[in-house]
C-alpha cells in the first residue's frame, strides 16, 4: 500500500513539474522562445551539424521580434551549408525572396541574392534582382555591382559572310552568296535563299528571288506579288517601301500598291520620315511628302540601312560641313562628319579627325577621341580604338574590349561583330533568358 502510495506521489511529481514545465514556458515572451531556439541552434552549428540547426532556426524565423532578422541570417548560412542536399537550394532562394519583398528591404539582401545568382552563373535571374534593388533602394553599391557585370556577353557560333545593322529585332545576313534575315542574335530566321532582301518591319520583309519581288512572313511564307516591273528595291520600314522604276523612285506599301510621286532617291522611314532628293537637292519628308527639312541640302546623312531620323534629330550636308536639325531647326555647331541618332542615346560626330559623342542639342557628352564610332544603339556604342572595334557605355568607358575586326550597333541586347571566323553575334547575358557562360 505505502509502495503504491510512493508510486502516485512520484507520479503526481513528476504531472506537477511537466504542468509548471508548461506554464513557465507558457509564460515565456516570444522574444524569450525565439532567443532558446537559436541558442540551440547555435550550439549545433558550433558542431557543424547543421540537419539538425535548420528546423530550430525555422521556428525561430517564424516569429515576429526585433531578432527575426538575426534569425534569418542565422538560417540563412545554414541552408549554404546545406544548399547542395534535395531541398535547400529552393528554401534559401525562397527565403531572400521573402526578405527583398519586405517594405523595409535591405540593400544587402539583393546584394546577397545578385551575388548567389552570379556565382551560379544565373545572369538573367542576377539582373532582376539588382534592378529590383536598385528601383527600391536606390542604393550606390547595387548600381556598381549592376555596372559591372551588365556588359558581360556571351559570343554566338552563327557565322555569317556578312550582315546588316539590326532593324527592330531582326537582321539581314548573308551566306552562301545569298540573303535572309535572322533574329537578333543571329539565330535562324527567314532562310539565306534570296538576290536580295530588305528590311523585316510590320511582319514582313520583301524579297528578290530570280527576279521575281515579293514579300514574305518570318516563317517566309509569301504574303503579296509585285506584278509591276520595277529596277530595285529599298528597305522596307513604317509601312513604306522605296521601288525603282523608269520614272524614278516611288513609294509603295507593303502589299505593292504603289503612289504616283516620283523622287530621285528616298531613304528608310525612321520614326515618320525619311530622307528624300528632289531636284538634285536631299531633305526630310512625312509619310504625306510634306517636307519637316525641305529639299536644299547636298545630302542628309543617313545609316547603312537609309535611316537618318530619330529623337527629332537629323544631320545634313552643305559644302563639306555636317550641321544638326532638332525639330526642322538648326542646332548645335557644325561637324565633318557625323551618324544618325538612333532611337535613344547619343550620336557620334568628327571634328579635327576625331570621334565623339553629343545629345540632340548638340552638347558634346563625350569628348572627341575615338579613330571612328557608330552612334549608341541601346546603352552602347561601337568604337574603334587601335585599329580595333569595341564598345562604351554611356559614361564614355570603354566596357567591352576592342577585341573585333568590325562591330555594328546594338539592338534587342545583341550586336553583329567580324571575327576572324566572319561575322557572329554577341549577346549581352542581361537579356538572354536564362542567360550563363
Amino acid at each position: 500500500m505505502k509502495q503504491v502510495s510512493r508510486i502516485f506521489l512520484t507520479g503526481g511529481c513528476v504531472l506537477i513539474i511537466i504542468i509548471s514545465w508548461i506554464v513557465v514556458l507558457g509564460a515565456k515572451s516570444n522574444d524569450q522562445r525565439q532567443a532558446a531556439l537559436m541558442a540551440r541552434a547555435a550550439r549545433y552549428v558550433q558542431d557543424e551539424i547543421y540537419i539538425l540547426a535548420a528546423p530550430l532556426l525555422e521556428e525561430a524565423a517564424g516569429y515576429n521580434t526585433a531578432y527575426t532578422y538575426d534569425a534569418e541570417m542565422l538560417l540563412k548560412n545554414v541552408y549554404l551549408h546545406l544548399i547542395n542536399q534535395s531541398g535547400y537550394r529552393l528554401k534559401y532562394i525562397s527565403l531572400l525572396e521573402k526578405q527583398m519583398n519586405r517594405n523595409d528591404a535591405l540593400p544587402e539582401v539583393f546584394s546577397e541574392a545578385a551575388n548567389f545568382q552570379i556565382k551560379n552563373s544565373k545572369y538573367s535571374e542576377a539582373f532582376t534582382v539588382l534592378k529590383k534593388g536598385i528601383e527600391k533602394t536606390k542604393d550606390e553599391e547595387l548600381i556598381s555591382l549592376y555596372e559591372s557585370n551588365r556588359y558581360l556577353y556571351q559570343l554566338r557560333y552563327e557565322t555569317y559572310e556578312d550582315v546588316t545593322a539590326i532593324h527592330g529585332s531582326m537582321v539581314g545576313v548573308l551566306k552562301d552568296g545569298l540573303w535572309g534575315i535572322a533574329n537578333s542574335d543571329g539565330s535562324a530566321g527567314i532562310p539565306c535563299q534570296y538576290e536580295k532582301i530588305s528590311t523585316y518591319s510590320a511582319g514582313r520583309a520583301i524579297v528578290q528571288k530570280n527576279g521575281v519581288i515579293y514579300a514574305v512572313d518570318n516563317s517566309n511564307n509569301r504574303l503579296a506579288l509585285l506584278k509591276e516591273e520595277v529596277l530595285d528595291i529599298g528597305n522596307y520600314a513604317g509601312g513604306c517601301l522605296a521601288l525603282l522604276t523608269n520614272e524614278g523612285w516611288k513609294r509603295a506599301t507593303g502589299d505593292f500598291e504603289i503612289e504616283s510621286r516620283v523622287f530621285e532617291e528616298i531613304g528608310t522611314y525612321s520614326h515618320g520620315y525619311a530622307a528624300a532628293k528632289e531636284n538634285g537637292k536631299w531633305g526630310l519628308i512625312d509619310r504625306s511628302s510634306t517636307w519637316l527639312i525641305p529639299a536644299g541640302y547636298e545630302n542628309i546623312i543617313r545609316d547603312e540601312l537609309g535611316r537618318s531620323y530619330a529623337q527629332g534629330a537629323v544631320f545634313v550636308q552643305e559644302a563639306g560641313l555636317v550641321y544638326l536639325f532638332l525639330d526642322g531647326r538648326q542646332v548645335g555647331d557644325t561637324y565633318e562628319d557625323a551618324k544618325p541618332f538612333s532611337a535613344q542615346g547619343y550620336a557620334a560626330v568628327k571634328n579635327n579627325g576625331r570621334w565623339g559623342f553629343i545629345d540632340p542639342s548638340g552638347e558634346v557628352k563625350i569628348g572627341y577621341q575615338f579613330e571612328d564610332a557608330l552612334s549608341f544603339g541601346q546603352h552602347l556604342a561601337a568604337i574603334k580604338q587601335g585599329g580595333l572595334w569595341g564598345y562604351i557605355n554611356l559614361d564614355g568607358k570603354i566596357v567591352i574590349e576592342p577585341i573585333f575586326l568590325e562591330a555594328k550597333s546594338f539592338g534587342d541586347g545583341n550586336a553583329p561583330v567580324l571575327t576572324e571566323r566572319g561575322w557572329q553575334f554577341i549577346s549581352l547575358l542581361e537579356y538572354r533568358k536564362g542567360a550563363s557562360l
